[in-house]
């Protein structure tokens, strides 16, 4: 039911920015700092998980529960790796994502574009906003590792009049964006997703880059990569890189967000098209259209990407299993065997969509105990499925 003005007023004069009915569970996906709190119940992917009916509205159907790609990909038309013929300059890959953005928005097609922009004082504090020109869209390249309110301008589209939307962002808000959508009174609503996982407060990132990095106060964007390390983007355009087995796991196992640690959204179910890069080969973007709706935005950037096919090789269930009591146990490797470690593991570990199914379970058994040793009443009607199914192939601890 569509809120009325009153109610509207009634919402946002109870709603404090300091209520969040998840509590420590929040995403701060932005939608408790509007009038559309008044369904945060049903909304919220940590009071009510719902990707399966959401799938059905948004896609025609749910996964298929028989089909180990739809466990982990979720449902899809197609997938294929990609990336720019003529990269973005400054883009964090090759500006797939804003080279859409722009030209939706030059074609007519949306009338503004909720991306995230970083404040004038801080590179990593996200700022929401809603791009009307090209300009504000680039100002928006290269993700924000932090929590992220999203959501927060939905009063502003109401406002503004507009009636064709085109929203990226992650799977916590967009699940949201779902469940009220048609509350907003649009026309069109277009939704370009990426994949997240792990993201941090402000404090956290500090707290990770001062750990990881040799310079943290240079690093302008990072990513966890398919060749099993870090990279750091420098100022002055360098690249570092530290294998994941280097990182001080005994320092930086409470740094991430409650919420993440509880997420089982890493591939964003409910966008009409995801770019991500986990299920490509390394320097591709991964592509995967959920619906008609994300096949007709990557066609307006066709002429400008190449693609290949992905691939699958290796078998990642052997260092899954052994990730799972090493990441319980905080164990942190010397530099020199964290290199050589990962020196091996690139050469013959899993590649293509057999990392991204590496990263998947990886995250899902550590995320599934934490539910289980943090919110066990919720362990039932909040793990999905589909999920269940994936960590049901490892051993896990019994507490």
């Amino acid at each position: 039911m569509t809120l009325t003005d009153s109610q509207k007023r009634k919402a946002k004069a109870l709603k404090p920015s300091s209520i969040r009915p998840a509590k420590e569970l929040c995403s701060e996906c932005g939608l408790c700092d509007t009038y559309y709190i008044q369904h945060v119940k049903e909304a919220c992917a940590f009071l009510n998980q719902q990707i399966g009916e959401l799938e059905e509205q948004t896609h025609g159907r749910s996964r298929d529960l028989d089909n180990p790609d739809d466990w982990y990909f979720g449902v899809s038309q197609g997938m294929m790796a990609a990336r720019k013929t003529e990269p973005i300059e400054g883009a964090q890959w090759t500006g797939i994502v804003s080279s859409i953005a722009i030209q939706m928005l030059n074609r007519g097609m949306v009338e503004g574009v909720v991306c995230v922009q970083n404040t004038k004082e801080d590179r990593f504090q996200p700022m929401p906003v809603i791009a009307r020109t090209p300009e504000e869209i680039l100002a928006a390249r290269v993700n924000k590792p932090t929590l992220s309110p999203n959501l927060s301008v939905l009063e502003q589209i109401e406002q503004s009049g507009m009636k064709r939307l085109l929203v990226i962002g992650v799977g916590c808000q967009i699940q949201a964006l779902r469940a009220v959508e048609k509350e907003l009174g649009l026309e069109k609503l277009y939704v370009l997703g990426t994949p997240c996982v792990d993201n941090v407060n402000r404090a956290g990132l500090q707290k990770f880059l001062e750990t990881t990095s040799r310079s943290p106060e240079t690093v302008v964007h990072y990513e966890f990569m398919q060749d099993f390390r870090v990279h750091f983007k420098h100022e002055d355009g360098s690249v570092e890189t530290v294998p994941f087995f280097g990182l001080k796991t005994n320092q930086l196992k409470d740094v991430f967000a409650p919420s993440c640690m509880s997420c089982f959204d890493y591939v964003n179910s409910l966008a009409d098209l995801v770019v991500g890069y986990m299920g490509a080969p390394f320097g591709w973007q991964w592509i995967v259209v959920r619906n008609d709706h994300g096949q007709t935005m990557l066609d307006l950037v066709w002429d400008q990407i190449e693609t290949q096919p992905v691939m699958s090789q290796g078998d990642r269930h052997n260092a899954v299993q052994q990730s799972i009591p090493a990441y319980d146990k905080g164990v942190t490797l010397p530099m020199w065997a964290a290199k050589l470690m990962g020196v091996v593991i690139e050469k013959v570990g899993p590649k293509g969509l057999e990392y991204a199914r590496f990263s998947i379970d990886s995250h899902f058994t550590r995320n599934y105990l934490y539910v289980k040793r943090n919110h066990p009443e919720k362990l039932e009607a909040h793990v999905p499925d589909y999920a269940k199914q994936i960590v049901g192939q490892y051993d896990l601890p019994d507490s």
